[in-house]
C-alpha cells in the first residue's frame, strides 16, 4: 500500500491559524505531513528558520497530541526549490491552502508548474471563512502598528506567536521597523 507524504511549504513568518487549519485538514488526507518552512528572499525576514520551525514544532505537537487520529507532523527548514525539496522527502503531493480567488490564480499557475517540472500534483484545501484574509504580513503589520497586540492578534494567531511578536517588537526588529519608517509604536499593556 502506497505511503502519502505531502509537503506544506510556505516561510510560515510568522504561522497563522489560516496555516495550522491547513496542517490540520492535511492531517486528514495523507499519510503523513511535512511542513516545509523555507525562506522567501522578496521578504525580509521576521523569525529566523529555527525560530520558525521551534514554534510550528510546538504548535504542531500540540495538535497531535489533541488529535492524535489525524496524520503524523515533521517541520523542517529547506532552502532553494520547493519542488528539490519534496522530491527529496518522496513527497507524493504539495498541499496549499487557498483563502481567495487572489489566491487561487497564483497557486493554481504554481501547480501547474510544478506538475510540469518535477511531476508533482497539488492538494488544495480552502481556508475556513474566518482566515480568508489573514496572512504574515498582515500580522507583521498590526505587530509595527498596533498598541494592543493581544487584542488585534488573538484571533489571527496563537498566543506563543504574540509572545514571539511582542519580543521581536520591543528588541525593535528592523522587519518591523521598516514597516513604519523607523520607530515602532510601542505596546501600553
Amino acid at each position: 500500500m502506497a505511503h502519502h507524504l505531502a509537503v506544506f511549504p510556505g516561510s510560515f513568518d510568522p504561522i497563522t491559524f489560516g496555516h495550522l487549519d491547513v496542517i490540520a485538514r492535511g492531517r486528514r488526507l495523507f499519510d503523513e505531513l511535512v511542513v516545509a518552512v523555507g525562506r522567501n528572499p522578496g521578504k525580509a525576514e521576521l523569525f529566523t528558520p529555527d525560530e520558525r520551525v521551534e514554534m510550528i514544532r510546538g504548535l504542531c505537537d500540540d495538535m497531535v497530541e489533541r488529535e492524535p487520529e489525524g496524520a503524523a507532523v515533521r517541520v523542517e527548514s529547506f532552502a532553494g526549490l520547493t519542488v528539490d525539496f519534496a522530491t527529496k522527502q518522496k513527497a507524493t503531493a504539495l498541499l496549499r491552502g487557498i483563502r481567495n480567488l487572489s489566491d487561487l490564480q497564483f497557486e493554481v499557475q504554481q501547480a501547474v508548474t510544478n506538475r510540469e517540472v518535477a511531476d508533482l500534483e497539488t492538494a488544495f484545501v480552502v481556508a475556513g471563512q474566518s482566515f480568508a484574509y489573514t496572512s504574515s504580513s498582515l500580522i507583521k503589520q498590526l505587530t509595527a502598528l498596533g498598541r494592543d497586540l493581544d487584542t488585534a492578534l488573538t484571533p489571527m494567531v496563537p498566543p506563543v506567536v504574540i509572545d514571539a511578536l511582542k519580543q521581536k517588537k520591543a528588541e525593535g526588529h528592523p522587519a518591523l521597523t521598516s514597516l513604519v519608517g523607523g520607530e515602532l509604536m510601542r505596546d501600553d499593556s
